[in-house]
């Protein structure tokens, strides 16, 4: 039973009141549909019916089968209909209400998964996902005037209601309407609760580094000369920066402790003091992703390193295979399955392969067809693959292994064009859209190579002669942890004699399983005697998210912790029965944010592309809303919707995790790494949402993860 005190307002009564009502209309109603449909047809009947009929067109005559195709269609249509009959749950049977007043008068609409209406008991419940008038929820508030067209009808009137509803078990617990947030108790009380409970706390505007400027994360708001940053490093950073341009130096560091800070202000310091030794076109900065290559071209712009080229790593590896193998282009598979992925760029493979190749002989061709043919030796020689994941101590599983073979096999199979060119004519290898006849088919990945295989190949060269790379002044590669073993071969030879580069990472923000350690980091980079510096005190993140992503890393995490210099706001924490409620509530937050603050940064960083997909569904209207893949940030202000694998290196003034779920996030190591990754990227502010069952990373309310 619920209880309403006294002590509400009376309108926060009314509007309980009114809530409980139509729960208990709506459960009525669907009680009363299921009782209907429990009396209906029996299927087990049209079935029945159906064989009856079958048998009789057997022996009927002409004359006849028209009629008894017509009782079969029927028979059909009617289990259909049974079937896809399907009512709302009656336990969670919603999640908004919304009341519009229009031309027909007052009607009222409620928001779930199922879509369900009895008009005679004013029950409405829409499919969120796909019903027109849910969009009057999505881009209206209470009060507003609408106008819409639902198909090609125009709709006018007014929003009257506008509420989001958390029903649990068939109980309502939660109502949120505009700035008012009611709970209901264990006990069954009601009570209101602060607003600051669902809105993100004001303040966050600024807070993460832009892109006119290099910050170090002391929230500075503005700078006028761009050059004045280097005068607020600490002492540990300063020391780094002015490490010789003579000697490698490798720069670790938890998220936002400045490592990014420090490579890219020692690279300004080594072209100002000795321009010729090294000049900006004979620098190069490397990294993982596309969103962090936007951002620190931007960034050097005011250091005065516009003319250090930024390349990511895929484009970088492309662009050094075309010049090792003289070729103007290679024809690449850019859909490699995540499993063979994984497999070519972890460290066994390296070693095993190196074993295989065992000593190199001179006279062996070293063309891009030929060393694909021994690589491809190794792919299917599935003892060699047993053994590489054998020795990965579960990092890579069997299956690995079969996937392997089959995208190998198809690789190297017979062009389908080639196959046929003999004897077919050769304008029927063209489909009557213009495309190849294989496109779109398994023969489209013949004669193809896996970008992932481009430094294996390179490696397989240079085991007999000179890769012909233009060597470089000073390489940085930031975010170094995430480059395999292959890739840093390459690297190497980059590098002069005087090995000089700088390397910016942290072992703890590795998004895929595999990473070797730092001494095998540098050993693949042929150095010896690399300065190494730690920074010790997280700048970017407030202390709660520090100390929230040190129980996320559980027994991975660094003995000694890196330092959080400022206390801030506190981690929301938000769950919900249901993916959709949650996703509505994020929108809702989301709004009164952005018109609070308009001009902060905020990322809402889901744990695939698919759910970055889903989320940004319900605020693709909004203007400030963008859905970012494949690094296409624009570092304006407004919310970006995007996935945990491209924010690497990348922060906002405020985040918003909308997917910390146990499948999203299970519990194993790499799972950790990928929601440390996604923790760490707020200034100012961090929720955590999730639905059904919470990630097991993720304690409630903030208590300490379990280990």
């Amino acid at each position: 039973m619920n209880h309403v005190p006294g002590s509400l307002p009376e309108h926060a009564r009314a509007i309980i009141a009114e809530e409980e009502a139509l729960l208990a209309r709506v459960q009525s109603t669907l009680e009363a549909a299921r009782q209907k449909a429990a009396r209906g047809t029996d299927t087990q009947g049209l079935v029945a019916q159906l064989q009856v009929l079958r048998d009789d067109v057997a022996t009927a005559s002409v004359a006849d089968l028209p009629h008894l195709f017509a009782q079969m269609n029927q028979a059909r249509s009617l289990m259909e209909r049974q079937e896809s009959a399907r009512l709302p749950d009656a336990q969670a049977p919603y999640f908004a209400h919304l009341r519009l007043d229009g031309t027909a008068g007052p009607r009222d609409y409620l928001l779930g998964r199922t879509t369900f209406a009895d008009v005679g008991a004013g029950v409405r419940i829409i499919d969120w996902r796909f019903a027109p008038v849910a969009r009057v929820f999505y881009c209206y508030e209470e009060g507003d005037a609408y106008e819409e067209y639902f198909g090609e009808r125009l709709a006018e009137g007014t929003v009257e209601t506008r509420r989001l509803v958390v029903i649990e078990r068939g109980q309502l617990t939660r109502i949120i309407s505009g700035a008012l947030v009611l709970e209901r108790a264990a006990g069954g009380e009601w009570h209101a609760v602060g607003r600051d409970v669902t809105a993100l706390q004001s303040g966050g505007t600024g807070t993460a580094a832009r892109p006119e400027f290099l910050g170090t994360g002391k929230g500075a708001r503005r700078i006028e000369d761009a050059f004045g940053v280097t005068a607020l490093l600490d002492a540990e950073q300063y020391e780094a920066v002015s490490t010789g341009a003579d000697r490698p130096l490798l720069v670790l560091g938890s998220a936002g402790s400045g490592k990014t800070t420090v490579a890219l202000h020692r690279l300004a310091k080594i072209a100002f003091d000795d321009p010729q030794t090294y000049p900006q076109s004979r620098m190069k900065l490397i990294v993982p992703e596309e969103g962090l290559a936007r951002l620190s071209r931007r960034l050097l712009a005011p250091l005065g390193l516009g003319g250090v080229a930024v390349q990511t790593r895929d484009a970088w590896l492309l662009a050094a295979a075309r010049q090792a193998f003289d070729l103007p282009g290679i024809k690449l598979w850019n859909d490699t399955p995540p499993l063979v992925s994984r497999l070519k760029r972890h460290p066994v493979l390296r070693r095993a392969l190196a074993a295989r190749v065992g000593v190199p002989k001179k006279a062996a061709s070293t063309t891009l067809d030929k060393l694909r043919k021994r690589l491809a030796d190794a792919y299917f020689d599935r003892r060699f693959l047993e053994s590489v994941v054998e020795a990965a101590r579960g990092e890579l599983p069997r299956t690995a292994i079969d996937e392997t073979l089959e995208h190998t096999r198809l690789q190297h199979a017979t062009p389908l064009s080639k196959e046929l060119k003999d004897i077919t004519d050769p304008d029927r290898l063209v489909t009557v859209d213009g495309k190849a006849i294989e496109e779109d088919t398994p023969y489209a990945m013949a004669g193809t190579v896996d970008l992932e295989d481009l430094p294996i190949l390179m490696y397989l060269k240079a085991q007999h002669e000179s890769l012909g790379l233009d060597r470089l002044a000073h390489v940085v590669l930031d975010e170094a942890e995430d480059f395999s073993l292959f890739e840093l071969f390459v690297v190497g030879r980059l590098l002069g004699k005087g090995k000089s580069c700088t390397l910016a990472g942290d072992e703890m923000q590795q998004t895929d399983a595999g990473f070797a350690g730092w001494p095998a980091v540098l050993n693949e980079l042929d150095i010896r005697d690399a300065a190494t510096c730690r920074l010790q005190v997280s700048y970017r993140c407030p202390r709660p998210v520090v100390e929230l992503a040190r129980q996320v890393l559980g027994t991975q995490a660094p003995e000694a912790s890196a330092h959080a210099g400022r206390p801030g706001a506190p981690v929301g924490f938000h769950h919900f029965p249901d993916e959709a409620q949650a996703q509505l509530f994020i929108g809702e937050a989301l709004r009164d944010l952005v018109s609070r603050e308009p001009h902060a940064s905020v990322g809402v960083i889901a744990a695939s592309p698919e759910s970055a997909q889903a989320v940004y569904r319900v605020v693709a209207d909004m203007p400030w809303a963008r859905h970012v893949s494949d690094g296409e940030f624009t570092f304006e202000p407004g919310v970006d919707v995007t996935d945990v694998g491209s924010v690497k290196g990348l922060e906002f003034d405020y985040v918003i995790l909308p997917d910390v779920t146990a499948r999203a996030y299970p519990l194993d190591d790499e799972s950790r790494r990928r929601l440390h990754v996604a923790v760490t990227r707020t200034s100012h502010q961090l929720w955590v949402v999730s639905s059904g069952v919470r990630s097991h990373l993720i304690a409630p309310s903030g208590a300490a993860a379990p280990r």
